[in-house]
């Protein structure tokens, strides 16, 4: 009782830590760039469209990248992996205060979200696969990633002062600093691989863990998964997947506040709206995925995303679905925050769930890195209701697609566990 007692302490310190690099190194290198774009264009004297590069340059490294991250942690100590993704992370988000030429500014962008993935989208699901059985997975991940929700309500604050009175080269050599001030102390003080004796987290009850005993090693290999189709119908599912997620998230404001002529408060509180119930949507994702499955669970995020997008087609009558569009999208965030991971681990197992979960995610970063771009041409040569209607065809194409290859492949994984298949 007392050795159970200990894991399940180690196991909840881990979570923390991932909480704390979620909440700093990760908003750092993250959340709080969009805040810089203004200054930087300015003091630089380069366009907003060649600036903002830095964001599909950094989302498309760090996707190719992320296949051979997840290889690297089946072998390399997580501490380590966790101590040089801080310092890529922050340390190139400090690089940013010496950078005056856009190369510059993409090269530094593409090394920081390399480090980013090694401490975020890659690292906390494998760590939290490692210490947790299926019962609690969903709820650890969804607390684990909530700290980056958290952070953002204080960074945001922070940063917008900052620029405000010293500038942007000083605020990212601080901002740099102080990620790397949280990371390293974090990865070497906390972030671990369970032992042996700690592996397995607890069932949900003891006798029905003696019942149904599960072989949590259970998995597809590398060369498995490539050569399964559903694999690869699930990749392009993420793909729509990020397609809007990407329009959803950053076009609204410009359709709000330029296209519907809302007042900018309007606008600002839309989007306090979404960051409230973002933070709902991580943990109570989370516990949603453990009570209902990846099946059940997606459903729930598929409908939640569908009324989001219809919520902005009709805003233009009722504007205050435009508060709705705000609730329901942060509800659904699980469905990319939790959704790639926990999928990952559900349908391929853990034998080599980073590697494969780095293939998930590059799919999922190429509809990202396009979603918005499309968004812009359909409004260009079209309109935002054939651009919005788009973005709807992309939502229930994708979570279609995402909850035919689940179910199809939890039976395969019934009869490859059972020794049928």
């Amino acid at each position: 009782m007392e050795k159970t007692a200990n894991s399940s302490r180690r196991q909840w310190l881990v979570v923390i830590g991932c909480m704390l690099i979620q909440a700093v190194p990760f908003g750092v290198a993250s959340n709080i760039q969009p805040q810089f774009i203004s200054y930087v264009v300015e003091g630089e004297g380069f366009s907003l469209a060649s600036f903002s590069l830095i964001f599909t340059i950094g989302t498309l490294v760090s996707a190719i990248a992320s296949p051979g991250i997840g290889y690297i942690y089946n072998r390399v100590n997580p501490k380590l992996m966790y101590l040089v993704g801080s310092i890529l992370a922050c340390g190139g988000f400090w690089l940013f205060s010496f950078a005056h030429s856009l190369w510059q500014f993409y090269l530094i962008a593409a090394i920081s979200q390399v480090g980013v993935a090694v401490i975020s989208s890659i690292g906390v699901p494998i760590l939290i696969n490692a210490w947790f059985g299926e019962d609690m997975r969903g709820k650890a991940m969804g607390i684990a990633f909530a700290g980056g929700s958290i952070g953002n309500i204080f960074l945001q604050t922070l940063a917008a002062t900052a620029l405000a009175r010293e500038g942007y080269s000083w605020s990212y050599m601080m901002f740099g600093l102080l990620g790397l001030v949280v990371g390293i102390p974090v990865a070497l003080a906390i972030i671990r691989y369970p032992r042996e004796d700690e592996r397995t987290a607890p069932a949900r009850t003891e006798e029905k863990s003696k019942k149904q005993p599960v072989n949590e090693e259970w998995g597809y290999t590398l060369s498995e998964v490539r050569q399964e189709r559903y694999f690869w119908l699930l990749l392009v599912a993420f793909v729509f997947l990020g397609i809007y997620i990407s329009a959803l998230a950053v076009q609204y404001p410009a359709y709000l506040k330029g296209h519907l002529q809302l007042d900018p408060t309007t606008v600002g509180l839309v989007g306090s709206t979404f960051a409230l119930f973002s933070l709902f949507g991580n943990v109570g994702g989370g516990a949603l995925f453990d009570k209902l499955g990846p099946v059940r669970g997606m459903t729930v995020a598929g409908v939640l995303a569908a009324i989001a997008c219809v919520s902005l087609l009709v805003t233009p009558m009722l504007p205050w679905m435009a508060f709705v569009f705000a609730a329901c999208k942060g509800l659904s965030v699980f469905s990319y925050m939790l959704g790639p991971a926990f999928l990952t681990g559900s349908l391929f197992g853990r034998k080599e769930f980073g590697a494969i979960l780095g293939l998930i995610n590059l799919g999922f970063a190429v509809g990202f890195a396009s979603g918005s771009t499309l968004f812009g041409l359909l409004v260009d040569f079209g309109s935002y209701t054939l651009a919005w209607s788009v973005m709807l065809a992309c939502i229930i194409i994708g979570y279609i697609m995402v909850l035919w290859v689940s179910k199809a492949l939890l039976e395969r994984r019934e009869a490859r566990k059972s020794g049928r298949g």
